[in-house]
């Protein structure tokens, strides 16, 4: 595949910015995130909004960051560091989305401004254990996703967001436009829940053309953080420099890499893995 480079020796690499939630088991979360960026060759900075007790088999606690501490890691960083990309992950409640969207507004975040903005809208672990306070629903369809350069749910979280349950082809793109239609500059309907198809299709849909990226599916049961990892690479890509089209394509390819060297841990889900590029 077409790596991203990485910063030769003594250079400063391109920076991206993730807002989101800790994960304990070292599966999904700022530490997927952290773990893709690496690989991409890009220095990942970080505002912590969650801090979760979650291991393989599940999330049974989390703490939230106060708004304006989670909204001051964001300042603080794009002021004196500068990002070229950012991402959100685990938002908790509606003060924490409405105090992240506007201090990437205040900094030049999301659509409309000169940083892109990929937003994975997490509502719930892959377990079902729920990640975001029923009443914030609101907030993430008209506060968080009008700010996405790309919003990228996975199918219980589009389920949520929009009512629309995907079931096949026609129902995709009926979830691709409602996503779009709630403000977002490119909307992402994944393919990897589908199981019952042999091929992962994901779609993507900028209200005007839908582009499909197919990669074959992984049997693998190890998939804990796939949603971060291709989100995560979905800004790096960005953060490099490459078209929304361009670093979707990447991130597809990267994170079915990373399915395939996916690894047990624990008595449940194992994490996918970027590290295969340490291998490659």
């Amino acid at each position: 595949m077409n790596l991203l480079p990485l910063a030769p020796r003594g250079q400063t690499p391109v920076r991206a910015l993730t807002i989101a939630g800790t994960d304990s088991g070292g599966g999904a979360g700022i530490q997927a995130d952290s773990r893709t960026m690496a690989m991409c060759g890009v220095h990942a900075c970080v505002a912590v909004a969650a801090v979760t007790v979650q291991n393989s088999l599940g999330v049974s606690g989390f703490h939230e960051i106060p708004p304006e501490t989670v909204a001051a890691q964001v300042r603080c960083v794009v002021e004196d560091i500068g990002v070229s990309a950012a991402k959100t992950g685990m938002l908790a409640s509606t003060a924490i989305i409405e105090s992240v969207a506007q201090v990437c507004t205040e900094v030049g975040i999301g659509h409309g401004h000169a940083i892109p903005l990929v937003v994975d809208p997490v509502c719930a672990s892959m377990h079902g254990d729920p990640l975001l306070h029923a009443e914030a629903l609101d907030a993430v369809r008209t506060v968080l996703i009008p700010l996405a350069t790309v919003v990228t749910p996975n199918l219980d979280e589009i389920r949520l967001i929009t009512g629309i349950d995907v079931v096949d082809d026609s129902t995709a793109r009926r979830a691709a436009e409602a996503l779009h239609a709630l403000g977002a500059q490119w909307s992402i309907v994944k393919g990897g829940h589908l199981r019952t198809s042999p091929e992962s299709t994901d779609l993507l849909f900028d209200g005007d053309r839908f582009l499909e990226f197919t990669s074959p599916r992984i049997d693998t049961g190890n998939d804990h953080g796939g949603g971060d990892t291709l989100a995560a690479a979905i800004a790096s890509a960005l953060a490099h420099g490459r078209s929304v089209p361009d670093a979707v394509a990447f991130a597809k390819e990267w994170v079915t890499r990373c399915l395939e060297w996916s690894y047990d841990l624990g008595g449940g889900h194992g994490p996918v893995n970027p590290l295969w590029r340490l291998q490659s």
